[in-house]
């Protein structure tokens, strides 16, 4: 079995605030689907680095057309279609019932258990997302 990524492999620093943890939520919900590792690391290099889609508007506001092209570059094809959705789905979801904060969730969910309840509402995030996602976002929350 191959190792985990982390945060770090990224280059992400989860500890630094709002705009790294979101880069790792993306990260983990690209992480999180039945992909290869490399393709959904390539994946959120496209997304996060390349293109800038770093923050909830920016991505919400990409357009699915645009998000199903940049996941091609990385050859997250797939799932490229419902990924590309899901994406855009969850930039808005976190703009709208959360301010676009990922803290704001967090002190909306109280406990660990809230927490992934929460993470669990957004379309596309299954148990393997949240797993991952909490992997590193824990070290600073809880």
């Amino acid at each position: 079995m191959t190792a985990e990524i982390g945060a770090e492999d990224l280059g992400i620093d989860v500890t630094r605030g709002e705009a790294e943890l979101f880069k790792w939520f993306v990260a983990s919900f690209l992480f999180g689907k039945r992909i290869q590792r490399d393709i959904a690391a390539e994946a959120y290099r496209v997304l996060v680095e390349r293109n800038r889609l770093d923050t909830p508007h920016k991505l919400r506001d990409c357009g699915q057309r645009r998000l199903v092209q940049l996941l091609g570059q990385a050859r997250y094809v797939r799932y490229d279609e419902s990924t590309a959705a899901r994406l855009l789905k969850l930039g808005d979801k976190l703009l709208t019932e959360y301010d676009g904060r990922l803290g704001r969730l967090r002190e909306l969910g109280e406990t660990h258990d809230g927490v992934e309840k929460r993470l669990l509402a957004f379309e596309g995030v299954g148990p393997k997302t949240v797993e991952i996602f909490l992997r590193e976002a824990a070290r600073g929350w809880f």
